[in-house]
């Protein structure tokens, strides 16, 4: 058996500087044992109050990295529901250690592709959809894939509640453009919108910070931030 003590080890040993491309050994059988990860997330689409045992809303975070971020609001807010949604298996057990060493009853993990969230939630079961320094592709071709194109927001349309709504941050200008093209294609409306965040008052409360977020505006490079909804 593959213990989180092996991976440790495995993981100090010097790794690719983005955690997103770096493929651990033993990586997938931590993740097949992990208590904090549902293995089989469409059993549960239109059925996740029941994993959870209660009837607080559902807040997803799509691309959640390390898990700094939906763990922080987890801990902040008990009465609400949150799953954090990662494809990456070597960074998805960066949340699963933290999660081992704190334990958080109203957060668990699903690794999958985002394409799929049509398939593991059912129409208006989530609240919130948090995007954070999603990958840019920067390429024109790969286009459909960013996280905040028509495409997918076809897709979050699908899944939110009526009221519901969606935060992305990034770093990345071009990205952020791209976004607000998006958001008049798709007919999503703006409700707010700043291109940096840290010097912006009125958004920057209550803000909660993720690893990059925290990386790149202590470098100084602004951060770009939309609330939008329908």
């Amino acid at each position: 058996m593959y213990n989180l003590v092996m991976w440790r080890k495995e993981f100090t040993k010097g790794i690719h500087k983005d955690m997103r491309l770096r493929n651990i050994t033993g990586s997938r059988e931590m993740i097949a044992e992990s208590r904090f990860v549902i293995h089989e997330p469409k059993e549960y689409k239109g059925k996740w109050r029941e994993l959870f045992g209660n009837s607080h809303p559902l807040r997803i975070e799509i691309g959640m990295g390390k898990g700094r971020f939906i763990m922080d609001l987890a801990r902040m807010n008990p009465d609400i529901n949150y799953l954090g949604i990662e494809k990456y298996s070597s960074v998805l057990l960066r949340g699963i250690q933290k999660m081992e060493t704190d334990p958080l009853p109203n957060l668990n993990f699903i690794r999958m592709e985002a394409e799929e969230i049509t398939d593991v939630f059912d129409r208006e079961e989530v609240d919130r959809i948090y995007l954070n320094f999603s990958d840019p592709w920067p390429k024109d071709r790969h286009a459909k894939r960013r996280l905040p194109s028509r495409e997918f927001l076809r897709r979050y349309d699908e899944i939110l509640i009526k009221d519901g709504v969606i935060e992305f941050k990034t770093d990345n200008h071009d990205l952020f453009r791209f976004a607000l093209e998006e958001l008049d294609l798709a007919g999503w409306k703006l409700l707010q919108m700043t291109e940096d965040l840290h010097h912006d008052e009125e958004m920057l409360s209550g803000n909660v910070m993720t690893e990059y977020e925290e990386k790149f505006s202590a470098l100084g490079n602004p951060i770009y931030k939309y609330v939008v909804g329908r």
